[in-house]
């Protein structure tokens, strides 16, 4: 006999129904940080596509003059070198990967991997725009790439794409047998 010792195994975090506020709490704990992080990169993403003067190879506020301006001071000049190849190319990949990301991240499909997008183009970011943010916490991008870890650890529990594939999958297993 176990005195003091929880000896069911049921933790309630993938099922839809049960358990205490603390289970619920569990489920629902990440949906906040998905719902900010994927409206943020959506927004970011279209915010990127609509500027008229981002996509472009020079001039104030393109997408080429950030990237010479950052050069000399990220972490990784190879990779800004890389983008001003095509400032252009780089713009719309970077604007579409934040809509794919943002999206996925939003609606829960594919989330731990629209999270690890997420993660990449913010890591990205703070070893090239934000880098030489002094103190480091004073870029914006290190904050983001540590919220995008959890989701990427976990994934979406509850309203998402994914969790409804998981619970159909779940149907179909326990009434085959």
């Amino acid at each position: 006999m176990a005195h003091g010792m929880r000896m069911d195994t049921h933790s309630g975090y993938m099922d839809e129904g049960g358990g205490d506020w603390r289970d619920a709490a569990t489920r629902y704990a990440l949906l906040p940080l998905r719902v900010f992080l994927g409206v943020t990169f959506i927004y970011a993403g279209i915010d990127k596509l609509t500027d008229s003067a981002f996509m472009h190879d020079a001039g104030a506020g393109s997408v080429g003059d950030l990237m010479r301006t950052v050069r000399d001071s990220s972490a990784i000049p190879a990779l800004v070198d890389l983008a001003l190849k095509n400032p252009v190319g780089f713009g719309y990949a970077i604007a579409f990967g934040e809509l794919a990301v943002g999206i996925g991240t939003l609606i829960g499909l594919f989330a731990r991997l629209a999270a690890f997008g997420g993660a990449l183009i913010s890591l990205s970011l703070w070893l090239t725009v934000s880098w030489a943010s002094d103190p480091y916490y004073y870029g914006n991008d290190l904050p983001y790439l540590m919220a995008w870890l959890p989701i990427v650890l976990a994934g979406a529990s509850v309203f998402s794409v994914d969790a409804m594939i998981r619970s159909r999958r779940r149907r179909r297993t326990s009434s085959a047998y």
